[in-house]
């Protein structure tokens, strides 16, 4: 019996260098049969790099492929690496249901300005893998929406202390539905955003709510503003001297955070009748 399980693992070790042999030549020198390939099997090899606490991961790792922001193309892990800037910290990604749904994301302005590399992970899987990876050639991943980065020391702690009384108004108007307020160093053009901090990711919470609702899984609600948009700013103005209003502005940036994350909101007829008291 030993006899014969070493040999099922010699049989095994062998196709297993073969398979590799095959995906590495495919990879190089027919790129987009390789692809192909990728799309229908894919998942299958992120599941075998999830398995058994990750124990595969550095042999599966530089077969996977991600959508690149600046490339407009499927790219590898690998030549993510090659093409970082000189004083770029992470590898970044963002998840979403679909490239054009990642490529719109407010979140993402900021790297995009910078011409920052962003991978778009499309796959629910995609985000576990980053998980269970932690760093790639001692790079660490970073999520563009639930990382909190600062490019170039822009973030400013000032700020906190500058608008906290305001941090303040919209947490008491909001109550549960948000669990920090923040100023946000993502945000450009955008007045707000959804982030989810460490742990369980919106993304994740969509998936297990899938797999299993019974679960009940939650992501943090972390509320991050634009400082420097107008309608922070009117709620700015607007705490003090009509309460109401500013109020009625906060829950329309919060379910619009909900809607730019990909998530529902409460109640779409009340969201509605919200906005039309602004006319």
């Amino acid at each position: 019996m030993l006899q014969h399980d070493r040999q099922l693992k010699l049989i095994a070790a062998n196709l297993e260098k073969k398979i590799r042999a095959k995906l590495e030549d495919m990879l190089k020198n027919d790129r987009e049969q390789y692809e192909e390939f990728f799309k229908g099997f894919g998942r299958q090899l992120k599941l075998c790099a999830l398995d058994d606490y990750g124990a595969k991961k550095n042999e599966l790792q530089d077969f996977f492929l991600f959508y690149s922001s600046t490339e407009k193309k499927f790219v590898t892990l690998e030549e993510y690496f090659g093409r970082m800037q000189e004083s770029q910290e992470y590898i970044y990604y963002a998840a979403g249901d679909s490239i054009e749904a990642i490529d719109r994301m407010p979140q993402t302005e900021v790297l995009k300005e910078k011409n920052i590399e962003i991978l778009y992970f499309t796959d629910s899987m995609d985000e576990f893998i980053a998980d269970m990876f932690r760093n790639y050639k001692e790079k660490s991943f970073m999520s563009v929406i639930d990382g909190d980065f600062d490019l170039g020391g822009e973030k400013d702690e000032r700020i906190e202390v500058i608008f906290e009384d305001t941090f303040k108004f919209i947490r008491e108007a909001l109550g549960e539905k948000v669990d920090v307020v923040k100023a946000s160093t993502k945000l450009r053009t955008h007045p707000v955003c959804l982030s989810s901090g460490d742990g369980v990711t919106f993304e994740m919470e969509k998936y297990f709510n899938v797999v299993n609702p019974e679960l009940g899984m939650k992501a943090k609600r972390v509320l991050e503003l634009n400082v420097d948009h107008n309608a922070f700013l009117a709620i700015e103005r607007d705490k003090n001297d009509n309460p109401e209003r500013a109020k009625a502005m906060c829950e329309v940036l919060y379910n619009q955070a909900l809607l730019i994350a990909g998530l529902p909101i409460e109640n779409p007829s009340d969201y509605t009748d919200l906005l039309c008291t602004f006319f």
